[in-house]
């Protein structure tokens, strides 16, 4: 073939054009939602030789093959769980049906897999030091199982301390297992992993799929963090293992987030939440422990694992009936606030009705990208009545929701379409008034020293920044 004539760069153009009009197809399809399908759709028609590549990595995603072998590894998970005896908490769950609160939220029972289960213990654990401090206590203490599960696992100083730890339970006896996911833990080293092995620990990294094409695929991650020692203690929240998360980066530090320490029953999910992802990934289950017995007093909880995996879009809807159950207020606190034309429909609702929603958010960038789309949808919002306000003393990071009196929620879903429909993530729902006192504290002193975006932040937004912040929300539906 002659390279250098002037008809084979017009046949490349038309091949080009061509597989731009399939994936273009494939989008419609497939893509979840209209806003999203359109966004990938039309620059696949017009302008491929720009798109074609990123669809590949981030748009094809709609992997029924994927979706259906998950289903089917879940399903194979439970069955081989069925001698287990795992789940005797009818008591436990009947007592949520006391709740007026929980009643409020009258999708919860179906929405989740799991159900609300009575006396857990809570404890808010705020920012990283707090955090971690409880978590290396508590595998320090283990006796028989570790489960230790994050996004992100980096080989830096906390990273150190957590494997040297391991390593040293292990040694004693203990059975570890250890599951990150292989696109946010890609800087982890090949040798962080093998030094666990030889020590003993099981350690394995979550991917969508084997295979050349799935090796593009960033989607479909698993963005759970979760940790439970020997069925006693758990901990969920927005932490991932990094030195960053302790402060040390200078552009993003202090930095702001939350997780909870958690004891009762409700582990019980945790630790199902965990063997769902650790046996897609070994086709094995990890040994769980459910005590015989429980104190009788605690509160209500409900942990809410969601996935693209769903028969439905679990964690948008949990957004959704949240908004909606709101009589008095709604206070929500996210590092990404991209919502979808359903939450942000809801929210408007919610001030419609007279109900105080409020919404914190970052000062400083970590995705250039997504904090301009969330500018503008912050300004929009705050057109709408929501109260917009920008964390000031250094990154925000955590993932809260606060109901009315009683309700609160703690994880690792953020408001984007990311976790609202790609991501596997898991929530903290809890029940309780003296606990909700607590974090409405604790989200009093952010407000407090955060600043509240006005109308006229807006108007004083130079051109080219509003150009910017249009173009980012063109996308948002794919960020």
């Amino acid at each position: 073939m002659d390279y250098h004539s002037p008809y084979f760069f017009g046949y490349l153009l038309g091949v080009v054009h061509l597989l731009g009009i399939v994936a273009a197809l494939h989008a419609l399809f497939t893509v979840r939602t209209a806003q999203g399908a359109i966004a990938w759709a039309m620059p696949l028609f017009f302008i491929p030789y720009f798109t074609l590549i990123p669809y590949l990595i981030f748009g094809a995603r709609s992997f029924y093959a994927y979706i259906k072998a998950r289903r089917q590894a879940n399903q194979e998970m439970h069955v081989a769980m069925a001698n287990l005896n795992w789940r005797p908490w009818v008591e436990e769950a009947l007592a949520a049906r006391a709740s007026a609160s929980y009643a409020a939220l009258r999708a919860m029972p179906k929405l989740s897999r799991m159900p609300c289960l009575a006396n857990n213990q809570v404890e808010l654990l705020i920012d990283g030091k707090q955090t971690f401090d409880a978590i290396f206590e508590a595998i320090e203490n283990a006796k028989e199982v570790v489960l230790v599960q994050f996004f992100i696992i980096h080989n830096d100083a906390l990273g150190k301390a957590l494997q040297a730890l391991l390593l040293r339970k292990a040694a004693d006896g203990v059975k570890v297992f250890v599951l990150y996911d292989r696109v946010g833990s890609h800087a982890l080293p090949a040798s962080y992993s093998q030094r666990l092995r030889e020590g003993g620990v099981q350690i394995h990294a979550f991917a969508t799929r084997r295979g050349w094409f799935n090796r593009l695929q960033v989607n479909f991650r698993n963005h759970r963090k979760i940790v439970v020692v020997d069925g006693v203690v758990g901990f969920i929240g927005g932490h991932n293992v990094g030195d960053e998360y302790l402060g040390a980066d200078p552009k993003l530090s202090p930095w702001r987030d939350t997780h909870v320490r958690i004891s009762g029953p409700v582990l019980a999910c945790l630790q199902e939440s965990f063997a769902e992802d650790w046996y897609w990934a070994t086709r094995q289950l990890p040994p769980l422990i459910l005590l015989d017995t429980y104190p009788d007093n605690g509160v209500l909880c409900q942990a809410l694992a969601s996935g693209p995996a769903d028969s439905q879009e679990t964690c948008a809807l949990f957004f959704l009936e949240a908004i909606h159950s709101a009589t008095r207020r709604v206070w929500i606190t996210s590092p990404y606030f991209v919502p979808d034309e359903a939450v942000f429909a809801a929210l408007r609702l919610a001030v419609l009705r007279g109900v105080d929603v409020r919404v914190l958010i970052p000062s400083r960038p970590d995705h250039r990208v997504v904090y301009a789309a969330s500018s503008l949808f912050a300004f929009e919002a705050v057109r709408a009545g929501v109260r917009m306000f920008r964390y000031q003393p250094g990154f925000l990071h955590q993932k809260v929701v606060l109901v009315d009196d009683e309700i609160s929620a703690i994880g690792s879903a953020n408001l984007d379409n990311r976790s609202f429909r790609l991501n596997f993530e898991i929530t903290l729902l809890t029940v309780d008034r003296d606990f909700a006192d607590k974090v409405e504290q604790m989200l009093n002193d952010d407000f407090a020293q955060a600043r509240e975006i006005t109308a006229e932040d807006s108007q004083t937004t130079h051109r080219v920044q509003q150009l910017g912040m249009r173009i980012a929300r063109l996308i948002s539906p794919v960020l």
